[in-house]
């Protein structure tokens, strides 16, 4: 499965998997691509939901995912999509075949995503796998206890977790795989990758896979 998923840039990520081919907050796509079975966002910040790159990947059957408290903007492209579907922190859903869970996104110690917005990570259940795409998050209480094969978390700093607390809570939920996003371009330096890999611990494998660095 780890194989089946790229990183573009910043959290911008495509899997491609038996029930189809999802994104999570495309941004900055270099291509009309058109593929997307799935898109999901995380919350409304700029870089994760740009209405001109989910143009580029959707098509008429695609559906749309989102947190509820940004719903009316996501439906801005219910005439270019199949279904806009709104989700909540805490859900635990089957969308058209795609199983997810969605885990409450904010930070704690600093005030750009606040819980209050309630924005969201996923949980996707594909292939027999939990693949955790973390958002724009902290280390908070509800992501320590997430249990996942995969986790995709923000490493950069600034808005997000740095690459000590991204390190910090993959070494608490002991995942099989480690993608480090949210680095190199808007924030964070290019290094911040091997940075985190370097204080993950054993067992778990770092596996970078930022295709495009932009400042």
């Amino acid at each position: 499965m780890i194989d089946k998923i790229e990183v573009f840039t910043q959290s911008s990520i495509r899997i491609k998997s038996d029930v189809g081919t999802i994104y999570v907050d495309p941004f900055k796509i270099k291509e009309d691509f058109h593929d997307a079975d799935y898109v999901l966002i995380t919350h409304s910040h700029y870089d994760h939901f740009s209405v001109e790159d989910i143009r580029k990947v959707v098509k008429e059957s695609t559906i749309l995912v989102a947190p509820e408290s940004m719903i009316d903007d996501a439906r801005e492209l219910s005439r270019e999509v199949k279904e806009v579907v709104a989700v909540q922190p805490g859900d635990d859903k089957k969308i058209s075949g795609l199983e997810l869970e969605t885990i409450p996104a904010y930070n704690t110690l600093k005030p750009f995503h606040p819980r209050r917005a309630e924005w969201v990570g996923y949980i996707l259940k594909l292939e027999g796998k939990r693949i955790y795409i973390a958002g724009d998050t902290g280390a908070t209480n509800e992501a320590k206890e997430v249990q996942c094969d995969i986790a995709i978390v923000p490493v950069g700093g600034t808005y997000t977790m740095d690459a000590k607390r991204a390190a910090d809570l993959i070494n608490t939920i002991r995942p099989e795989f480690a993608i480090p996003t949210h680095y190199g371009s808007i924030v964070g330096k290019q290094s911040d990758g091997k940075t985190f890999a370097g204080m993950v611990k054993d067992p778990v494998k770092v596996v970078e896979k930022i295709q495009y660095f932009e400042k």
